[in-house]
C-alpha cells in the first residue's frame, strides 16, 4: 500500500478542492491519503464522499499551528479525533481568528512597499478558507512580485522579514494533549524544518512526549537528510511512530503526492489509538454494506 499521511486542500491553503485532492491521490497511485488543512475539518465531508466515489482510502485529519514561548513555529498533525471536540474547537478557532488579523496587518505592511491590496489577497481564498501568508504569497506571485510561492516564503514573507507578524498559537505540548483529548494521534510534522526557521530543542519533544505524543515526521522534503538519523533515534527510544509524507498543497508548492509514504503497520497503530473518527474505506465487492466514516 502507498499512504500518504499529509495534504492539504482549498478549504486552508491548498490549490485544489477536497474532492479535487482526493482525485489526485488516485492520479498519483496512493491507496490511502489523509486531509491535514491547517485547523479546519471543513473539507472532510467533501473528501469523504470523493474517496467512497473514487476507490481511495481517506485519513481524516487537521494541521494544529502551535508556537513555543520561545516564538519557535511548531505544527502538529493529528488524525482522526472528533471533530465536533470543544477544547480543541475552541483552541484552533482562537488561533484562526489570530491569523485573519495577522494577515490584515502583514498586508497593510506590504501595502507600504508593494502593489498589494487587501483585495488582491483575498481574490486567491476559497470560500471559508482563513486567509493565510500562503494567500498572499498568491497574490504576490500574481502581482508578478516573486516567481511563486517558494520565493515568497523565502524572501517577503519568512519570518526574518520587516513585513512578517507574529500570532496567537498554543503550546505544542497544549496541542499535544488537546489532541488526545479528542481521541485523535498527534504526529510531530516535519521537525527539523530548518529552511522554514528555528527548529525546536530536546526540551521541547520532552513536553510534547510527556502530553502523549505518538510520532514524528521524518520523512518529509524539509527535514534534511543529515538530521533525519536524530529522529529515528528519538523515536527508537521512546517508542514513537515514524511517518513519511507530502505535505502536498496542489499547484501552490512543489511537493508532489506520495513522494514520501508511510507504511501500513504505522496506519494501522494510528487507527488502534484513534477513537474520535475512523478511516474512510470505500466499499468492495462482497464487503458488507456498513461503510467507514469520519465522524461529524
Amino acid at each position: 500500500m502507498r499512504i500518504d499521511l499529509h495534504a492539504h486542500s482549498s478549504v486552508s491553503d491548498g490549490t485544489e478542492r477536497p474532492a479535487g485532492l482526493v482525485a489526485a491521490a488516485l492520479a498519483a497511485g496512493l491507496d490511502a491519503v489523509a486531509i491535514t488543512d491547517h485547523d479546519s475539518t471543513g473539507g472532510w465531508d467533501e473528501a469523504t464522499d470523493a474517496a467512497l466515489s473514487l476507490g481511495v482510502a481517506l485519513v481524516p485529519g487537521m494541521e494544529v499551528s502551535c508556537r513555543t514561548a520561545e516564538g519557535i513555529s511548531v505544527h502538529v498533525l493529528s488524525y482522526l479525533h472528533d471533530p465536533t471536540h470543544q477544547g480543541l474547537l475552541e483552541e484552533i478557532t482562537k488561533a484562526k481568528d489570530a491569523r485573519l488579523s495577522r494577515a490584515e496587518h502583514m498586508v497593510s505592511l506590504l501595502a507600504e512597499d508593494y502593489p498589494l491590496s487587501w483585495d488582491d489577497v483575498t481574490q486567491h481564498v476559497a470560500p471559508g478558507a482563513t486567509v493565510g501568508r500562503p494567500h498572499i504569497a498568491d497574490a504576490l506571485v500574481a502581482a508578478g512580485i516573486v516567481g511563486d510561492r517558494s520565493e515568497a516564503f523565502a524572501t517577503i514573507l519568512s519570518s526574518r522579514s520587516r513585513y512578517f507578524v507574529q500570532h496567537y498559537a498554543p503550546e505544542p505540548a497544549l496541542a499535544v494533549e488537546l489532541v488526545r483529548a479528542a481521541g485523535g494521534v498527534p504526529i510531530f510534522a516535519h521537525p527539523v524544518a530548518e529552511a522554514r526557521g528555528r527548529t525546536v530543542g530536546e526540551a521541547t519533544y520532552d513536553d510534547m512526549i510527556e502530553a502523549g505524543l505518538a510520532g514524528l515526521e521524518v520523512f518529509h522534503r524539509d527535514n534534511p537528510e543529515a538530521r533525519r538519523p536524530f529522529l529515528l533515534d528519538l523515536a527508537e527510544r521512546h517508542g514513537l511512530l515514524v511517518t513519511g509524507s507530502s505535505d502536498y498543497h496542489g499547484a501552490g508548492k512543489p511537493n508532489r503526492l506520495g513522494e514520501y509514504t508511510t507504511e501500513p503497520e504505522v496506519l494501522a497503530e494510528i487507527e488502534r489509538q484513534a477513537s474520535g473518527a475512523v478511516v474512510v474505506r470505500p466499499k468492495h465487492p462482497g464487503a458488507p454494506d456498513s461503510l467507514s466514516r469520519a465522524r461529524g
